[in-house]
């Protein structure tokens, strides 16, 4: 166990375990991506969530 909060989508709930206790799914984990001000690869993901 990491000590991380993460998040079922399914269920829309918080745990602290790799799998959802209700419904069994993997869960990501809730906290964003840590931000840099010399983000190299900024532009391409950018880019890549444009619609």
């Amino acid at each position: 166990m990491t000590g991380r909060i993460r998040h079922c989508s399914a269920d829309n709930i918080y745990t602290l375990s790799p799998t959802c206790p209700v419904c069994g799914q993997a869960t990501a984990v809730a906290h964003p991506a840590r931000f840099s001000p010399e983000d190299k690869y900024g532009k391409y993901r950018r880019l890549a969530k444009a619609p």
